[in-house]
Order: C-alpha cells, then structure tokens, then sequence
C-alpha cells in the first residue's frame, strides 16, 4: 500500500459519512460528517482522494476556530474580590476626626496592593508548569502539518487546514486536525489524553459497521493525539471547534469555575457585619432620639463606633495565611494558583481521580510471569528505570540471568523480539516493549539481544496481533532462530513444543487447554496477557510461557487513599480504561473490591452516584456530569487527572488538580492546583493544610471580634450612660493599630496541627461565625469589659492615673485573650509555648510598646499616661489573666464532658457496607439503560 503524495481524480467510492461532532452519545448507526459540512470519505485505503485547490479551501472552510477568552482587568477582580475590601475602602473615607484617614488608607493600599501582586504571582509561579490559556491553542493552532493540496505536499499549519485536506502521518507527529484513515502502516497512536488508555491505539483504514465512541473509533486519529510507530493517510473531517479537541475546548470555555467556600464565608461574614453596623447605628441614634439629642450628632457617633467594630485587619490576615500557606505546600511541591482553594481543600469529601497517569504512574510494568513448565515469578518495581527484582514464587528466590533456565529464556525472548529503547528512565517506543526491557534489566539480561544479528522482521498488525524477528547469534555458524510475541490465542497456533528447563517437549491439547486457562485468569485481574515463543521455524516454535503487564499504582497512593478515607474523603475513580483493568487498580489500592456495572448514567440519581465508586469507560461529557450530580448532591468535589479529557471536569470541580510532568496543557491550564512531581499523596497534605488554615482564620476572627467588641461596648456605655469615656481617642487607636496588628497577624501563620487531617471534612455551609465561636467571643468580650470597668471604677475619677490602669489593663487582657486564641480545642501546653515564635515576638513586642507609652515622657504626654508601680502590672496582669484561666477552663470542660461519638474510619465502615450492598462501579459506554447486576464475591 502506498502512502507517498499524489494526487489523481479517481471515481468516488462511497463508504459513509462521519458524525465526529457529535461523539457523546453517538447518535445513529451511520457516520455523519460535522455540522458545517458534510465529506465523502473517498476508497477504502485503495483508491485515490482528490487534493483540495484553492478555491475549494476558501468554500469548504466554514469551521469556526477556537477562541481564547483573556482574563478580565486586575484592578475589577482585586477590587471586587471579597465584601470586607470594600468596607475597608468607605472606613478610609469615615468621618472620623479622633483618628488620622491616612493611616487607614495605607492600610487600605497595603491590602490592595498585596492582594494583587499576589494573585499575579501565583499565576506566575504556575505558568512554567501550568500552562497560560493561549499557549496550548497557540501550539495546537500553529503546529506545522505534511499536506496535500492543489496536487503538491506543502507544510501548513494546523490552523489552515480544512476539512478535505490529506494529511501525511509519521512518527512523532501531532496530529492537526481530526482525520478519517485511508492508508496506514502499522499505525500506533497514543490517545492516553482523551481516552485514558495508555497503551497506543492500533488504528486501521478499514471501514466501521457501527458507531462508537472513541475508543472504538480505529479508522479516526484525533486532533492533538501523538503518532507512536508507522505511518498514515488521512482525510481532514475536523478542525477548530467541529474536532475532539474543540468540543472540550468548548466545554472548558462554557464551564465557570464555582465561589470556594471561604470566598462565600467571606461573603457572608461580611454582610454579618454589615448588619451589625446598621444594628449599632440604628440603636445610638434610637438612645440619642429618646434622650433628646441632636440625630446628626448621634448619627455621626453610630457611624463611628460600627466601623470601629469591622476587623480592618481581616483580609489583610487571611490573604497572608493563604500565601503561606501556598508557600509550604510548593516547598512540597504543590502549586497552587488562586489562594482560596488553599482554604477549600478543607472542605473536600469528595476525590474524583483520573486512572491513568494519577492513580497509576502511566508506566507499562511487568508484573506477573509463568512458564511453560508451570513456575510462576512476580516482578518488583514500576516504571523504565530498571530498578526491581524478579521473584520466584512461592520461595522468593530472586533470580538473575538464567539462575533458572525457564523465566531466562522467557525473558530473553521478550528482550531480542523488540523495537523500543529505555533512555534516561524513559521509553523510545512502545510501552509494552518498554516493560519488557525494563524485565530485562531487573533480571541483568538487557543487553542479550546484542548478541543477536536481526536479519528480519515481521510487524505486527492488528489483524494477526502477533510480532516476529528472524535472527542468529553473532560470531557462529548457527541455524537461524525465530522469536515471536504477541496475543496467546495466535502465538500458540505456532507452537508445537514447549520449554521444560531449557528441553523443548512435545505440546499436548491439555497442555494449551491449561495455558488457556492461566492466560484468561491473568486478563481478568486486569493484565495485558503477552505470549512468547520461539524456533527455528515460524511453524514448529516452542512455547516459553507468558508474561503479564499493567499500569501499576503510584508509589504511596494505596496508603494515601486509606488516609483519606479514614479521614472522611471518598476516593472515586474515573477512567475510560476498560472495567478489569480499573477494578484491578481498585482491588490493589484496597478500597474498591466489589462493584456492580450500571449500563447508563442518564438514569442515575445525584444521591446514588455518592455511593459509586468506580466509573470506566468515561468520555469528558460523562465526567463533568458526575461532577455535577455530586456538587447537587451536596459533596465539596476535587478532580485529578492529567489529560485531555479530564480539562472540563477539572474546570467544574470545586477543586482541580492537574499532574505537573505527566499532565497536558490543557489539564493544567483548567485546573486550580499542580502536583509537579505527580504524587497523589500530596493531595493529603493539601487538605490537611487546608483544614488547618480554615482553623487559623477563626481563631483571628475570634481575637479580633473580641476585642473589637470590647472596646466598642466601653464605648457604647459611656455614650449612652453621659458617662466619661474610659478610654481616650490615642488609647483607642494604639489599641486597634498597634496592639490588635502583631498579635492578629502572628495568629494566622500558627502551624498546622497535624490532628487535623484525622477530623472530618467541614461542611460547606458552616460559617466562620459559628454559635460555638459567638459564645466565645462574647464571653472574653464580656470578661475584658468586666474587669476593665471593674479597673475603672476602683480608681474612680477621671486621672491620667485612672486613664492609664484602664488602658493597661485593656491591653494586657488584650494578650491574654490572643494567647489563649491560638486554638479552638487545644490546652496551650498541648500545641506547645514555642511552636510559633512569630507569635511570641509580636505579643513581647505589644508588651514592650505598652511599657514605652507609660514609662517614657514624650510617649505619656501623646498618650496621656503615667508611671504605674510593679504591684499595679502584677495586678494588672492577675486580673488580665483571667480571660485566658477561663477559655482554657472552657477547652478542659469541653474535652472532658463532650465526648464525641465514637465512629470507626470511613474505610472500615465502607469494607463493612460492602459485605451487605457491595461497591459499585458504572460505565457509562452503553446507551442502553440497562441495569447489570455483575457483583462479585471478595
């Protein structure tokens, strides 16, 4: 069969039309081209197709290309991020004469400015890896393609071709465009990114009786796909947005990523305040009314004490806990780009993850053997480095070279009928060769096939699945050998011995009957079953055995999926690979060992996709359905994945996480977070980190409030009771700039408490200002009010003394109340004095600045205060201490007297339910709707 360009005007053969715009359900028996235009699929690899002219291309062009959406302006969305930057902006602008507008402007612009230069930041720290939106359209738009056109090859670019195009196909090309095959050689493709298989695809030009999805679309390679081995012919059918790539493109683009619970707590603690300012107004001017005074005035007074009660210092100290937080996570080589999701991996009880190249290392391994005389060996180790050993089983005996001649000439066989090479831990090639050689260097035998002269090969194809080289040993005259692999059912027809200890015995029907056996229990654990043989002639081969070969799971995955599940997070897997091979993975990682298969997802409830936890055979269109009936079923859902048909799902997940080196552009452009070292059980630390930092952000919301409420009370009274006010305008400032800044901010970097991976998910709808937080805030508030009033009254008179008791004392239950805010749970003693020095040095700081405003002169007369004498600090700080002695007391009682319910981890629960209902695991390749019920026994 031909494939060099030419280009001759042959009668038309009428084969179909192909439907490719429509693949999610395929619709109807025929093939239809896409919407704009319909083309004739000329010859059946045979024949000849007519080259386009020009004045074809300029009518037959009508397929729309794909669009880049560019962010929107930076100053909007850093502007209008949260409720709280906003009222941080009318605060700057208050009528407030007791404290200088130019203080709370900076802090204002400070905010702003880091606000934006760290969104921008993060972003850039992800470009490298992540991939920028124009980018990947850019490459895929702009890749240079063989062509014929008007009867010459000419290099166009991907984004010039046309539907009737003929494109030539060799290997390591990227596809352009979406082609009907019409003459192949021993063409591979690699369509991992859409399908999720990741052994190359063998695509042929014959043609199709029925539809399919994509997977069984053999005579169709697809637009950004990757050409392994052979070379092709084919016929553009698609392009821009009318491809495979541009209907995810377009799903992506059509998706918006959802508010993160933490923008939406933000949101609601905002308009919380926002009420209560209204709730203060309203009340001052209601007194001042009944009292008899001027509204104006009164009005002024509320305006002032409602926004003294808004924690200016709240966005500013949540941003920074993100950013360290996104900090530590990529010292464990995790890139965050957009700071909320930090917050809301917290949140996430649900982990959809990708099968191939996330849960599994996208590295064909050998992992089984058995011999034609009965042994059996498993292999150690994943991936082309070479590094594992071969045991025999049951013994454990590690073998090297032909220590046993059997599993030797197995391997050595696997290691000469070969094409591919390992260089730099990677393979050159096909993955299933490539597992072979990695056999070989585990067993010391990699470099046996140089003492091999090749003196010819056989291919293999699809139609006689089978592959054979002919050759002899180098420096001796000897008979020629044949080494043959492939699937069993075609080797063994060439077999007529079999290999016992290196003697080739004559092969018996109940021998075959056996192999059979062994090879059909090998497919169904999910491994891709090889057959080797070898002989002098292809006719009269010897049987070596067979060897088993799987994409295994990552290194520390089963663990992490048990955390996980311990945790309260479900681990579901959703993968195009076949049912076996996902069931497999499932069983390995010890928390999918019974399922049942349900023929359509059209029926399926949002509630009853919660409790499935193996999806295969997925295309896009089915992820992002699932993602969606989990979101309505109430679950806070992250996605993982690396290819081009997870994009849109990563996109709608709450929560998207893309591979860094073995993910896609286009994966890591719709996705939120980065694993660069594609590690899954850095997903773990990421929501322990996230669980943590929700926790930091209410313990500053829980020192600022009442704080902020205590001063605002003190206040409150004295204005409505015509009483002095306790506190001076300098006092109240010092208060909430200097004092209430350090110690807030120092409360938003407290380490993560590793406990915290072990508590249960939050759920979405919880609130920064839970009842539990309310009372205690309003119990130290009423603790600081009382024993500052107390301080107050026992001075009695209005004195620079008096004035100054108060306002130390304030201050000192100030510290206090910060150090017992460090947890919600925990005593001091058990999160450890000196776990967070920047704590310490902020409250010794605050310590120290009170000290100057009341020892040292020029200090005294800005502040109004004066010398106080060692009894009145050690009295000041018996009385102070009292906030903290009764918070701990509280955490005491707490752990003490509320026992929680006593629960086991989810994955006991889980493997508890299963003996009764069984796992279940969907496919989602069937338009029927059809209900199989397939469980099976542990």
């Amino acid at each position: 069969m031909s494939l060099s360009p030419q280009a001759g005007q042959t009668s038309p053969v009428y084969i179909g039309f192909l439907n490719l715009g429509c693949y999610f359900p395929p619709r109807k028996k025929s093939f239809f081209p896409c919407p704009a235009c319909a083309i004739l699929v000329w010859g059946t690899g045979t024949g000849q197709v007519p080259a386009l002219s020009s004045s074809r291309v300029a009518q037959t062009h009508l397929s729309p290309r794909l669009e880049v959406c560019f962010p929107s302006s930076k100053f909007q969305e850093t502007f209008f991020r949260s409720t709280l930057l906003q009222i941080g902006f009318v605060r700057a602008n208050r009528k407030d004469k007791t404290e200088p507008k130019l203080n709370i402007i900076l802090i204002f612009l400070v905010l702003f400015t880091l606000e934006a230069l760290l969104g921008q930041g993060s972003l850039l720290s992800c470009q490298p890896a992540g991939g920028i939106k124009p980018s990947l359209v850019h490459f895929l738009l702009f890749f240079p393609s063989c062509s014929l056109r008007e009867g010459k090859l000419q290099h166009l670019l991907a984004r010039e071709l046309v539907p009737g195009d003929i494109i030539y196909l060799a290997v390591g090309d990227r596809v352009p465009a979406d082609l009907r095959l019409i003459e192949v050689t021993d063409l591979l493709v690699d369509e991992s990114s859409f399908t999720g298989e990741a052994e190359p695809c063998n695509k042929t030009d014959s043609v199709l009786l029925e539809a399919g999805d994509i997977t069984t679309l053999s005579n169709v390679v697809f637009m950004g796909t990757l050409v392994r081995y052979g070379k092709g012919k084919g016929v553009v059918i698609g392009t821009g947005e009318n491809s495979q790539f541009g209907e995810v493109f377009k799903m992506m683009q059509a998706e918006e990523t959802p508010k993160t619970p933490l923008q939406k707590s933000m949101d609601r603690l905002g308009k919380q305040l926002t009420l209560f300012s209204f709730g203060i107004i309203g009340l001052i001017m209601l007194i001042g009314w009944l009292q008899g005074k001027r509204l104006l005035s009164m009005f002024t007074i509320g305006v002032s004490l409602a926004v003294a009660a808004i924690p200016e210092g709240l966005p500013i100290v949540v941003t920074v806990t993100l950013v360290l937080g996104v900090l530590r996570m990529a010292k464990k080589k995790v890139i965050v780009k957009k700071l909320p999701i930090v917050e809301t991996l917290g949140c996430c009880n649900v982990i959809c993850s990708d099968k191939t190249g996330t849960l599994t290392a996208n590295e064909m391994t050998v992992t089984r053997l058995v011999t034609s005389d009965g042994f059996q060996a498993e292999v150690s180790g994943v991936g082309y480095n070479g590094e594992g050993n071969v045991y025999l089983l049951p013994s454990k005996e590690i073998l090297k070279e032909f220590s046993n001649i059997s599993v030797g000439k197995l391997v050595e066989a696997g290691c000469v009928v070969n094409n591919a090479i390992i260089r730099k831990n990677s393979v050159i090639g096909q993955p299933t060769e490539g597992a072979l050689i990695a056999l070989a260097m585990k067993m010391e035998l990699a470099d046996i096939k140089d003492i091999y002269v090749r003196k010819k090969e056989i291919p293999f194809s699809s139609e006689q699945k089978w592959m054979a080289v002919k050759c002899t040993l180098k420096n001796q005259d000897q008979e020629d050998i044949y080494f043959m692999k492939g699937a069993f059912e075609e080797v063994i027809q060439y077999c007529t011995l079999y290999n016992s200890g290196g003697i080739s015995l004559s092969l018996t029907p109940q021998q075959k009957a056996l192999y059979q056996q062994e090879e059909k229990r090998m497919g169904s654990s999910g491994l891709r079953v090889l057959a080797l043989a070898s002989g002098p002639e292809l006719g009269k081969l010897t049987f070596l055995g067979l060897v088993g070969i799987i994409d295994p799971p990552r290194a520390g995955v089963r663990e992490a999926v048990q955390v996980l599940f311990e945790s309260g997070v479900s681990v579901k897997m959703v993968t195009g690979d076949a049912l076996e091979t996902a069931v497999a993975i499932g069983t390995k990682l010890d928390c999918f060992p019974f399922f049942f298969t349900l023929q359509s997802f059209l029926g399926v409830s949002s509630m009853s996709v919660r409790s499935v936890s193996i999806f295969f055979r997925t295309s896009p269109k089915h992820k992002l359905k699932i993602i969606k009936a989990l979101q309505r079923a109430g679950a806070v859902v992250s996605m993982t994945g690396d290819g081009v048909n997870d994009a849109v799902a990563l996109k709608c997940a709450d929560i998207g996480i893309a591979m860094g080196q073995a993910g896609t552009d286009v994966s890591k452009e719709a996705a939120n977070m980065i694993l660069v070292d594609d590690d899954f059980s850095k997903v773990m630390n990421a929501i322990e980190e996230g669980k943590g930092i929700f926790y930091n952000i209410k313990n500053f919301v829980r020192f600022q409030l009442s704080t902020s409420i205590s001063a605002l009370s003190l206040i409150t009274l004295s204005t409505v009771l015509n009483l002095p006010n306790p506190l001076n305008a300098m006092q109240i400032l010092w208060i909430n700039i200097i004092m209430d800044g350090p110690p807030a901010q120092s409360l938003g970097v407290e380490p993560v408490d590793r406990d915290t991976i072990k508590q249960p998910p939050r759920c979405i709808t919880d609130t920064i200002l839970s009842k539990s937080l309310i009372l205690k805030i309003f119990m130290s508030a009423a603790i600081i009010i009382s024993g500052t009033l107390f301080v107050f009254w026992k001075e009695g008179g209005i004195t620079p003394r008096t004035t100054t008791m108060t306002f130390t004392c304030f201050v000192f239950f100030d510290l206090f109340n910060a150090l017992t805010c460090r947890s919600q749970t925990k005593l001091i003693f058990e999160i450890g004095f000196f776990r967070n020095r920047m704590f310490l040095y902020s409250v010794l700081g605050s310590f120290l600045g009170q000290l100057a405003v009341i020892y040292i002169p020029p200090l005294q007369k800005i502040f109004q205060t004066e010398n106080l004498g060692v009894l009145d600090l050690l009295f000041l700080t018996s009385l102070a201490s009292s906030v903290f002695i009764v918070s701990e007391l509280v955490k005491l009682c707490e752990k003490r007297c509320c026992h929680p319910p006593h629960t086991k981890g989810l994955s006991q629960l889980t493997r508890t339910a299963l003996k009764h209902t069984g796992n279940r695991a969907v496919t989602l390749d069937n338009p029927s709707a059809r209900l199989c019920d397939t469980t099976q026994p542990s």
